[in-house]
Formats: C-alpha cells, structure tokens, sequence
C-alpha cells in the first residue's frame, strides 16, 4: 500500500466480510497510467480494476486475515448425488430403466418417495451400472449447470468476493423428471460496486446459455419428428410412461424450423430435452428479481429503478400463471429466496454506476432472456 499511496490524490480503506477494499482518486500526473502506478499495482496482493476511462479512479481489493476452509468433501458428495439422480432420470427418459415405484396406501407422493430411497440404496449397492444409458443426458444437463456456476465462481474470485464453491441439489428420479433442482452459490462477502455485482450476476447464465446452446444443437439433430405428435404439437418427452408436453422459447422455435420445418411435433432426445431444460432455467435465473441473477443484473444497470422493474415483471408473473400456474409457484419461490421483496438489496457503494464500456453485458443477459424464455413452459 505505501508504494501507492503517492499515486493517490485521496482514498478510502474499507475493511469488511474478510476483504479489504480501497476506493482511490489517481493523482492527475499518475493517469497515463504512469510507469510507476503501473508497477505498484502489479506487485499489489489482491485484484483491482479502474473505475473511469480516464484512469481517474481506481479500487483494490485483497484477502485479509485466514482464508477458508472450504468443505469440498461435502461439494463433491452432493455433486455425485446429483450425477446419480440425473443418469437415472435420463436413463428412464431414454426408456432403457424403469423407475423403483411400488404401489402405497398412503398416495402418490409416499410410492415417490419410498422408490426414491429405493434407488439411492440400490444405486449405490451397484445398481448404478444399469443407469449409464442415461449419460448423455447427465453430462448435459449437469455441463450446462456447472458451467453457469463456475461462470458465477470465477467471475466473483475475480473481485476477491468470498464465494462458496457450486452446492448442487440433487432430486432422486422418482420425484424429478431431471433428477436435480439444479445449484447455487453463497457469496459470504459483500459486493463493492454494481460493476462487481454486473459482472458476476452475469457471468454464469451467459456461460450457461453458450453451452445450452452446444446441447440443444446436439439434441434436436439427434431428435425425431413425429407425423402424429400430441394433440397441441410442439416438443414433447416421455418420462415413465408419461407424455410431458413442452413448451417453446424463441431459441426452440428458430432450432425446430431449422431441424424440423415441416413437423408436426418432435419427439425430443434426451440431449435435446437438457437442453430445453438448461435455457429455461437460464430464463428463469435472469427474472429481473431480487437476487436472481436478473435481479442483481438489472440492479446494476439501473439502480433503484429495479424495483419498478420487478413489480412489473411479479404482475407479469401473476397474468402468466392463468394460462401455467407453475409461474405462481416460481413468483412465491423468487419472493423467498429475495427475503419476501422483488427488489434488489443496495451494494456498499450504489452510486458508482457501471462503465459505459461493459453495460454491453447486461443487454446480452437482455436479449438471452427474451430467446429463452417460455410463456407456457408445460402443456395441458
């Protein structure tokens, strides 16, 4: 730090969540940059990024105190959990496993239940060998929620933000057509800037839509298109014996009108239909809520004036439900996990708006939104 300190004109050291932050004012003669605080920041033991075009301002940030012990044990166990799960759900979708469902005197949700400890027990005394048919469809839904988490991982290191490594949840194929509730991460520090908070925000479902995009191209050339499909048409997968009718996004319209012009339904791979279920929980993820990732993107963009933003996208929510009530389960979902309110919680310096440079970032998360989202994700 003394090395800087006559680069400076002014400054402020913060110190909070295990981070050390300062918020500097370059001294004019020092903004070429010069050779000098170009050297200083180099030897500086943390990250740090300018804050104006003109190198007028700048802000480091670095670890103070003992780092954490992450629980990696833990993450890999959840993580192989979740592979379990998601080989047995693609297995049953490929139609080469039948789920471990036996009849209950206590309903539906009880046989689910039962047959998903069933499964776990009988998976792990090596019944897992039976599930490998359903590979294709595990790598790609997990490639697609991996992705997206380490975008959001590695995007927050960036910015010596505390973050926890991906917690994957898994869904025992009994309950789950997709075997997992997907994952999340913790950040266990607080967010500087609403740079910061674009950027990691951002990072993950822009990750992820590249790869659901990979998957989806995949999965539609390796999908069928049927004379006779469902009575509504469209896309659709079968899951127990049952028909699951889906719903389609921009992306799967333009996909299906490349692979399939002429179809009247389409009988989706279990690639194809890990794909289709990566872009909407991509479509979900960037919901302008609270924190969401379209939240803290819109938060960050536009200030306060996410708060707007999310009640209109909450009425949007509520009229949408009339026609797939599962948005009113996602809206209430969206209210718990943003503390009861769809607006955005302040970072510690909300005045600092985002470089004119990078708000390319959140128009993309914009327009992925608009390809992914789907009005009526299931059929009737």
């Amino acid at each position: 730090m003394d090395d800087l300190i006559p680069a400076f004109e002014a400054w402020r050291v913060m110190r909070f969540g295990g981070r050390e932050y300062v918020d500097a004012v370059v001294a004019t003669d020092h903004r070429s940059p010069s050779p000098r605080l170009v050297s200083a920041l180099a030897r500086w033991p943390g990250s740090w990024y300018w804050t104006a075009p003109d190198h007028s301002g700048v802000v480091l940030v670095r670890t103070v105190g003992a780092a954490r012990r992450e629980r990696w044990l833990f993450h890999a166990v959840l993580f192989l959990l979740t592979l379990l799960c998601a080989l047995g759900a693609g297995a049953a979708l490929a139609g080469e496993w039948v789920l471990p469902l036996r009849w209950s005197p206590y309903g539906p949700l009880a046989s689910a239940l039962s047959g998903g400890v069933r499964f776990i027990g009988d998976s792990l005394a090596g019944g897992w060998r039976e599930l490998i048919p359903g590979l294709p469809f595990a790598a790609s839904l997990l490639g697609i929620l991996l992705v997206h988490e380490l975008g959001h991982y590695f995007a927050a290191r960036r910015y010596q933000i505390d973050t926890s490594p991906p917690f994957f949840l898994p869904v025992p194929p009994t309950l789950s057509p997709i075997g997992s509730l997907g994952a999340f991460i913790r950040m266990r520090s607080p967010v500087l800037d609403r740079r910061q908070l674009l950027d990691v925000g951002a990072a993950g479902p822009l990750a992820g839509f590249v790869v659901a995009i990979g998957v989806l191209i995949w999965g539609y050339s390796s999908s069928e298109a049927m004379a006779l499909g469902p009575d509504a048409g469209g896309e659709f997968v079968t899951f127990a014996g049952r028909q699951i009718q889906l719903g389609s996004s921009l992306l799967t319209l333009g996909l299906r009108e490349i692979f399939f012009p002429d179809a009247g339904a389409i009988y989706l791979s279990p690639p194809a239909f890990a794909g289709w279920v990566g872009a909407f929980v991509t479509a979900l993820n960037l919901l302008p809520l609270s924190q969401l990732d379209g939240g803290h993107v819109l938060y960050a963009m536009f200030g306060r004036r996410q708060t707007a933003i999310g009640g209109l996208a909450m009425l949007g929510l509520f009229i949408l439900g009339f026609s797939a009530p599962s948005w009113w389960v996602w809206g209430v979902l969206a209210l718990v996990v943003g503390g009861g309110r769809w607006s955005h919680p302040s970072v510690v310096a909300p005045e600092r708006e985002v470089p004119p440079r990078r708000r390319w970032i959140g128009w993309a998360c914009v327009v992925v939104f608009v390809l992914t989202f789907v009005p009526v994700p299931f059929g009737r």
